[in-house]
């Protein structure tokens, strides 16, 4: 018999009880509860069905009493010989005083997540029981189960529409008191930020481009403007470029010093100066960079869940990745392979609840049209990618190609898919020798 006691999961009586006679005793406690504490956080059913009761009362503003909450019990056909009156009335009695619920709701939620912890390494050991499942998938599905636990994210399920219409009122006041031009991070190019509502978390945003046009470049621009103005750690994955040449563009960007005279070393004392200011305003930053080559998209979801108020993931870029299944996958179909890592990605973006930029090449398909201009047809192995991005840029800049354009050094950032809002270009200006872009005045089309 104490061996089967032994085995149930862990709970507190008291506690749920106190919590359930605090509300009782006290009304103005039902705020505070409902605030810190879901009905499934009790684990007797009697309590839990009597907080679902009180909540779905105070949510109508009706009088919350032992007698109404029973009468309320019978209307929803929950009440039996376990919720009687007589139980009501103990709950009450057996609390010391309402004062202490913070006390009683701490012990509840605790218990609430050793539960949870319980049910994980439960389900992670059926999974590995089963046979099927590889030490890799075993141990993703381990990761992102712990993960929502600590993001204090309930298990994926049926939600009502009025929880969720709260958390939408929550973010529309938070915008409304916000000064802020846009409701996402900025990228530090105010056109571009008004044509896409800024990176808005749980985004994911494909920056695609044919070589030299300067997609690393962006991406490391909007990088350092996140890193410096929003107070948030910012991750780039770079499977592509050493981390010392990426500090070596960030350090150029930042210090207005040309990257080829950072490349040979050739610097005068007034570039020396640039350069350590430059630098002591990156220090200030969280910038993360990994410049692994072989990482796959669990490997970076894996890696960016341990960094603490994280605001942004950029990876540069989408067909330099590792499948998830390794390099042994490589007789898979390269399409198959590219549009299962467009849905990592996405499902990344939703999991940690930031904006992920990726990188992407373009296929040749713009150098044969008169238009260079890229579409979303030049998407390399693109359906998936199409379908998975909410935010697809492209970066064209027409003296590229044309010698005697009359565009110098003038680029154009195209919109071409955006669930936030319209497609359309914004003009950005490029200055090659510090590899950043800045805002133009003046938008495509208005001349």
């Amino acid at each position: 018999m104490d061996e089967l006691i032994s085995r149930q999961m862990p709970h507190s009586v008291e506690a749920e009880q106190a919590v359930l006679g605090s509300v009782l005793i006290d009304e103005r406690c039902i705020p505070q509860v409902m605030e810190a504490l879901k009905p499934e956080d009790f684990y007797l059913r009697q309590n839990r069905e009597i907080f679902e009761t009180v909540c779905s009362m105070f949510n109508f503003s009706e009088t919350i009493d032992p007698v109404t909450v029973l009468d309320k019990m019978k209307q929803l056909g929950v009440y039996d010989e376990n919720t009687s009156y007589d139980y009501i009335r103990q709950l009450m009695v057996i609390t010391p005083t309402a004062a202490n619920v913070g006390e009683y709701i701490n012990i509840v939620k605790d218990k609430s997540l050793l539960r949870r912890v319980a049910e994980t390494a439960g389900a992670v050991t059926a999974l590995i029981q089963e046979g099927t499942a590889t030490a890799q998938e075993a141990l993703e599905a381990a990761e992102q189960r712990i993960y929502a636990i600590r993001q204090g994210r309930g298990a994926q399920g049926l939600e009502h529409i009025s929880s969720i219409l709260l958390g939408v009122y929550d973010r529309l006041n938070e915008l409304a008191a916000s000064d802020q031009a846009v409701p996402g991070l900025s990228t530090g190019l105010p056109n571009l930020d008004s044509a896409i509502a800024g990176l808005n978390n749980s985004d994911l945003l494909i920056l695609a481009a044919r070589p030299g046009m300067g997609k690393s470049s962006f991406a490391l621009n909007v990088l350092l403007h996140a890193g410096k103005f929003s107070g948030k750690s910012v991750v780039y994955f770079s499977l592509e470029m050493s981390r010392e040449q990426l500090a070596m563009r960030l350090i150029s960007s930042e210090a207005f010093v040309e990257l080829k005279k950072l490349i040979t070393g050739k610097l005068n004392e007034e570039d020396w100066t640039k350069v350590a200011a430059a630098s002591a305003s990156l220090n200030q930053t969280n910038i993360l960079i990994d410049d692994n080559p072989m990482l796959s998209v669990a490997d970076m979801n894996a890696k960016c869940r341990r960094v603490d108020n994280l605001g942004l993931v950029v990876i540069d870029y989408l067909q330099l990745m590792t499948s998830a299944g390794g390099p042994s996958r490589g007789g898979d179909n390269r399409q198959q392979v590219v549009s299962d890592m467009s849905r990592a990605l996405k499902i990344m973006a939703k999991e940690l609840n930031v904006p992920v930029l990726c990188l992407s090449q373009l296929s040749r398909a713009n150098e044969s049209r008169s238009d260079k201009r890229p579409m979303l047809s030049d998407l390399r192995e693109s359906g998936a990618i199409e379908q998975d991005a909410d935010i697809i840029l492209f970066l064209y800049r027409d003296d590229y190609y044309n010698d005697d354009s009359e565009e110098h050094n003038l680029a154009e950032c195209i919109v071409a898919k955006n669930r936030h809002g319209e497609t359309g270009t914004v003009e950005l200006q490029w200055i090659p020798e510090y590899t950043t872009f800045t805002a133009v005045e003046r938008r495509y089309g208005d001349y």
